[in-house]
This record gives C-alpha cells, structure tokens and sequence, in this order.
C-alpha cells in the first residue's frame, strides 16, 4: 500500500517520516517532489572495479547549470535529506525529468526502512542536457511495511551509506566479501 498525501503527512508529524527542509507545495497525492542537489561527481577511472575502491572527484554544479553527456554516469545528490522508520522509501524519477531523457537511478531506487540520508542519485541520460541544482528531479514514494523491522538500516551492523552528506557517495560494492 503506497502512503497518501495525508498518510505521509500524518508520519511526519509522528516522526516516521522526515524530510529536510519539507515544504508542502512538493507534497502530492502520494508522492514527495525531491530536488537536485549542489554537487555532482564523476568516477576518476573509465574502468570500474567491483573489487577496489573507486574514487571520485567531487564538484559543484554552476548556477548556469552543467551539461551532462550521454555514455557518463555521473553521481548526484538530493537537496533533500530524509529518515524513514517504518516504511519503506521509493525514489522515482519524475516524468518531466524523463521526458528530458534523464535516469535518476540505474537500480537503487528502494530504500531501507531507517535510511537516514540524502539520497545518491545514478545519473545518466541519453543525450546532452543541462541541468541545474534546485531543479525536480524525482519523487519519494512510501510503502507501508508489514511486521516488526528486526534490522533497521540505521542500526544495523555494516551499513555502507549511513554516514549523513550532502555530497554523492560513490559505491561501496568493495567492502562486500565476494
């Protein structure tokens, strides 16, 4: 069952929900608007490892807005963090974002129940498109999760992503004994 406008509001007055900063013109029927962060990053090497730590390189998007490329992943932020503690979050890419060709997420687009962050966006598009910080850029869906959580994301032992940023984190696939 997917949380209404109501429902969703309703959690965060509970504090199940949190989102920061909140401003109920993003709130729709079922869904919260979410926003492209300041900062987007790129992979330092063309090669990804599975393995090994792969950097990136951190930079801001200029107010004139940045040119993404097609064939590039580029790694951004929401302007928005959020908690969730008793539903399970969905990020979404708004339709008017793409139909500009735009994919928010290449697979992550569920949540934990106790993610407590901003939300690592997996940018990609199919041809050039400039984009700019503060723009819509997907939307927070919440599902309602039936049973007790015995293992929320925010408590549990080796969670990769729980450190609170406002920058894109790269993957942490390595850390993971494969």
């Amino acid at each position: 069952m997917i949380l209404s406008d109501s429902r969703i509001l309703e959690e965060i007055e509970k504090g199940t929900i949190v989102i920061e900063p909140f401003d109920r013109k993003n709130l729709g029927s079922n869904s919260y608007d979410v926003h492209l962060g300041k900062y987007l990053a790129m992979y330092d090497d063309t090669t990804l490892d599975a393995r090994k730590h792969n950097k990136i390189t951190h930079f801001e998007i200029p107010a004139e807005g940045y040119v993404l490329q097609p064939h590039m992943l580029y790694l951004g932020v929401t302007m928005e963090y959020t908690e969730t503690h008793a539903h399970v979050p969905f990020l979404e890419g708004k339709s008017s974002t793409g139909r500009l060709g735009i994919d928010i997420h290449a697979t992550a687009g569920k949540g934990d129940v106790g993610f407590c962050n901003a939300w690592t966006l997996e940018i990609s598009c199919v041809q050039p498109v400039r984009i700019y910080a503060g723009m819509p850029i997907g939307q927070l869906i919440y599902f309602a999760a039936e049973g007790v959580i015995l293992n929320a994301y925010n408590t549990k032992d080796g969670a990769k992503y729980s450190s609170r940023t406002d920058k894109p984190v790269e993957s942490m696939m390595w850390k993971n004994k494969f």
